[in-house]
């Protein structure tokens, strides 16, 4: 008669005690399997349902809720498989050296992907919005997982990677609903200040989006070497005017109303004398 590499006769009697002590586990292994289906479904719903009541991203949620089936998946397929006599401390020896190979060689892919999906989330700006970010200033033309595509003020286009954006502050110009506009002036020390400072106010007043509150003032900060310099400062609604219009139509009211005030703007002049031998 045969036997096994564990000297086990192999005898229907045999297989069948086997089997009768290895049921138990496999009942245990399957009842876990399938109640880690049922919870992966359940779960993956509540996350798809709470994420779209939030108004994240299509995209970001069909990634979000993918990850977290597939990893529910993973888990109970590793706890069943551990309930009839799996080798989990091998397994998970093998797929951490596994991990860290594909991690290195990807690690910038998988890092980027990480960003994108954090932004896609968080939604610090959206498709349109106007940014600042490392330097990069321009309208948001799309956001994917790997990176974002802006348009330049200039009109030229950059991809920057998600990576990069989530490590830098970003300033998002169009959910600003308000901003305060700094025009920097400089007049002649022999100026009267305080018919300046009238001159200046009243010479914005009809400048389309400029907000009574706070309320445009003017402020001196130094003695320079030809003028004492000042700085006017307004705020406006963005959503009537953009930062660039306001300040070409202040710059343009203010030079007119110095003109006819006789409020002089000195350049730098320097006076040489000669003198003859």
């Amino acid at each position: 008669m045969s036997e096994n590499l564990f000297n086990i006769p192999l005898t229907l009697e045999n297989l069948l005690v086997s089997f009768l002590r290895f049921l138990p586990s496999l009942i245990a292994a399957l009842v876990i399997f399938v109640l880690g289906l049922i919870l992966s479904v359940v779960v993956s719903r509540m996350l798809r349902i709470t994420l779209e009541r939030r108004e994240v991203k299509p995209e970001a949620v069909t990634v979000v809720v993918r990850l977290t089936y597939i990893s529910f998946i993973t888990l109970t397929l590793v706890i069943a498989l551990q309930q009839i006599g799996f080798n989990l401390t091998a397994f998970l020896a093998g797929l951490g050296i596994l991990g860290f190979t594909i991690g290195f060689a990807m690690q910038d892919v998988s890092k980027n992907f990480v960003a994108g999906l954090l932004l896609l989330i968080q939604q610090p700006f959206n498709v349109g919005d106007i940014i600042e970010v490392n330097e990069y200033l321009g309208k948001v033309l799309e956001i994917d997982m790997r990176a974002t595509r802006m348009r330049m003020l200039d009109g030229r286009i950059v991809l920057i990677p998600n990576g990069e954006i989530f490590t830098h502050a970003i300033i998002n110009y169009s959910q600003a609903e308000d901003r305060r506009i700094e025009i920097p002036l400089g007049v002649a020390s022999d100026s009267d200040l305080e018919i300046v400072r009238q001159t200046a106010i009243s010479a914005i007043t009809g400048i389309a989006g400029l907000l009574p509150e706070p309320p445009p003032h003017v402020a001196y900060h130094t003695f320079g070497e030809y003028t004492i310099d000042l700085s006017l400062y307004f705020w406006i609604d963005t959503a009537e005017t953009s930062v660039m219009k306001a300040k070409d139509a202040a710059v343009y009211a203010l030079n007119s109303a110095f003109m006819t005030h006789s409020i002089e703007m000195p350049n730098p002049i320097q006076t040489v004398y000669l003198q003859s031998n």
